[in-house]
């Protein structure tokens, strides 16, 4: 009977393939990292096994994600939505109808699916939404059969809690914090180089955690037939990174191995955004993709064109609210504030918890920063953000107000406008208004208020 249900699952979908030329697809995936890896000629990286990986695939130079912090980007990866489409957008709310997702398309296409530990997507999945939430990594016999499988797994160890070291040595064959490249944007103080340094050596056990993984593959004789995704959840997990719309908070990391079909060592330069993958996985599974999935297929025989923009939100991030959106073409970034009134550097318990952050805020305070430094701590922002990473990779040079990019300036705008329009962004409507409609669950009076009574005043700017 289990056959016979696998086979008209397949047939209604439109697509009768044997098993065997169904691939398996395998997501690997890290958290809070910006492309900090030897492959992507990072010269702080210790990054053996994945740069090995991406020599056996392709390597995506403007993979980007649509959030700078998990839940909204993980709402996304799960849906092929944008979060601002459907309610998921701020941090810590929590729809209360869990939207259609990916894996359970791929379930009803005849795909064995494994989603272990973190799922974290501003959502409570349904019942049953994969076939098994076990550890496929400590027990690969879960993979045996002879139905084709959707396997994820997260690494923790990079998450921004685990970069609070301030400790002010290391061991051997790790990152001398010495000699770690510091934005220019901070401080160089030992807190901050010990951060910057412990976020190094993170990805370093990361690398080494997934090359277990990727060696059990090829144990298993597996690697032949399956897609391997290895990319990281939004950027670095340090403060202007993180939680913020610049290339520090939204470029990730992302290597794909399809043996026979991408052209190992190969390097992408088009544009691609999270909810490609969704569209791309069902693509590859010969199963159908539902018109609600607004991403491209970006590997395979069946890929489509590459776009001119890629988008991306950010709203209330636990008790510090704000709304921003981005617009992300090759060589431009641009931000629009909708507050400007509201200073970067809200006051926000979570992240202010960084040693990063706390040195930062006290030099600006004591007026030991210089311009660039100090920036982040004015006490209001511009309406508009526009950069040009090919002479500003950092971006701390807004060219908003330059003449020579007006016009660039306008097509961006008006393509941000577009975008709002077309996917029925929701940043606009109050949250305790997406309350009322019960489209999210009030958990502002549990958490946002709790917060509200540690912190009665939002710190204030210098």
């Amino acid at each position: 009977m289990k056959h016979i249900f696998i086979l008209c699952a397949i047939i209604v979908s439109g697509n009768i393939l044997p098993a065997a030329e169904r691939p398996n697809i395998v997501w690997l995936v890290t958290e809070d990292i910006s492309p900090n890896l030897g492959c992507y000629a990072d010269p702080d990286a210790i990054t053996p096994n994945l740069d090995a990986f991406a020599k056996q695939g392709a390597r995506f130079a403007r993979a980007f994600s649509h959030a700078p912090v998990c839940a909204p980007t993980r709402s996304g990866l799960i849906t092929g939505q944008y979060p601002t489409t459907m309610g998921s957008h701020h941090m810590r709310s929590k729809l209360v109808v869990p939207p259609p997702l990916f894996v359970e398309n791929l379930k009803q296409a005849g795909y064995r699916t494994f989603w272990p530990g973190k799922t974290d997507f501003n959502f409570d999945p349904p019942k049953g939404w994969v076939t098994s939430t076990e550890n496929w990594t400590k027990n690969p016999k879960l993979l045996d059969g002879d139905t084709p499988f959707f396997a994820y797994f997260n690494v923790t160890s990079t998450h921004e809690s685990k970069a609070r070291s301030t400790a002010k040595t290391h061991k051997p064959g790790q990152h001398d914090p010495a000699k770690v490249t510091l934005p220019p944007y901070y401080p160089d103080t030992p807190d901050v180089r010990a951060c910057v340094t412990k976020y190094h050596d993170n990805i370093t056990g990361m690398d080494q955690t997934m090359g277990r993984v990727l060696k059990m593959l090829d144990d298993q004789g597996l690697s032949k037939n399956t897609i391997v995704f290895f990319f990281g959840d939004h950027g670095w997990g340090l403060s202007r990174g993180k939680r913020w719309l610049y290339d520090s908070g939204t470029r990730v990391p992302l290597i794909i191995r399809w043996p026979g079909v991408i052209e190992p060592g190969s390097v992408r330069e088009d544009l691609v955004c999270f909810l490609d993958f969704a569209p791309t996985v069902l693509t590859a599974a010969g199963a159908e993709v539902p018109k609600a999935m607004v991403g491209r297929v970006i590997v395979g025989p069946k890929t489509e064109p590459a776009p001119k923009y890629v988008f991306a939100c950010r709203d209330r991030m636990d008790e510090s609210y704000d709304r921003l959106r981005s617009v992300r073409s090759e060589h431009f970034n641009y931000i629009r504030n909708f507050h400007p009134e509201l200073p970067y550097a809200q006051w926000l318990n979570y992240r202010d918890e960084m040693p990063i952050m706390k040195d930062w805020r006290r030099l600006a305070f004591e007026g030991k920063l210089n311009h660039v430094q100090r920036a982040f701590f004015a006490r209001t922002k511009p309406i508009v953000e526009l950069y040009d990473l090919r002479n500003d990779p950092y971006e701390t040079k807004n060219l908003a107000g330059s003449v020579d990019h007006q016009q660039i300036l306008k097509e961006m705008g008006s393509a941000l406008d577009q975008w709002m329009v077309d996917t029925k962004d929701l940043g606009g409507v109050p949250e305790r208004e997406l309350i009322r409609r019960g489209l999210v669950k009030n958990v502002l009076d549990t958490e946002y208020e709790a917060r509200i009574k540690l912190h009665p005043k939002t710190s204030p700017v210098p």
